[in-house]
């Protein structure tokens, strides 16, 4: 499609997501950590009201929060068997480098809280680009741990929302690309 891979769009059409469990170190270090999300702060903002926060989960936390999921996991299921709750440890411990990226709508803004949500995601989007652009893979994961309380508390407050866990680093394996929606489908021109 594009003949200089160099070029902004062949970075942009060659992005990937990689499944977490498949990420491996090295991850970024905390400078192109740094750099990544600087990056995902130069998001489109309706009022300049940063509605998202990142939260860095550190390597020596990973077993902290892997007891705090398997908490919360078995406050909400406590009938939870072996199997979903080693799932809980796993998610906690995939990847070398962990953000958790929160929607932090501002109360009472004459922004729409939507506008504010969608901002969230393009913040989202800009980490991951920022990853690929640096070399690395990621991978953006929502599932049960964003949508619990519990879990949410940990990071937040009762007014933001987990919009998701980015997992950083080096995939094992070729990315495979996957099938893309047909641009017939998705792209009409608007007619009267």
């Amino acid at each position: 499609m594009f003949n200089d891979a160099s070029t902004p769009l062949t970075l942009l059409s060659t992005r990937r997501s990689g499944k977490p469990r498949d990420l491996v170190a090295p991850g970024p270090d905390d400078g192109q950590l740094h750099a990544m999300l600087e990056i995902a702060l130069r998001t489109p903002d309706h009022g300049k009201l940063a509605p998202w926060r990142f939260v860095i989960v550190a390597d020596d936390q990973r077993a902290a929060l892997a007891e705090l999921l398997e908490r919360a996991y078995r406050a909400e299921k406590p009938d939870a068997g072996r199997l979903e709750i080693d799932s809980m440890h796993q998610f906690a411990h995939q990847a070398p480098t962990l953000v958790v990226a929160l929607s932090s709508p501002v109360p009472g803004s004459k922004i729409p809280a939507w506008e504010q949500e969608l901002s969230a995601g393009a913040a989202i989007m800009n980490l991951l680009h920022a990853v690929h652009a640096t070399g690395f893979a990621g991978g953006w994961l929502t599932g049960w741990p964003s949508y619990n309380a519990t879990v949410r508390d940990a990071f937040g407050s009762a007014e933001e929302r987990i919009a998701g866990f980015v997992f950083i680093g080096t995939p094992s394996r070729s990315l495979e690309e996957r099938p893309r929606p047909d641009y017939n489908a998705r792209v009409s021109n608007w007619v009267i």
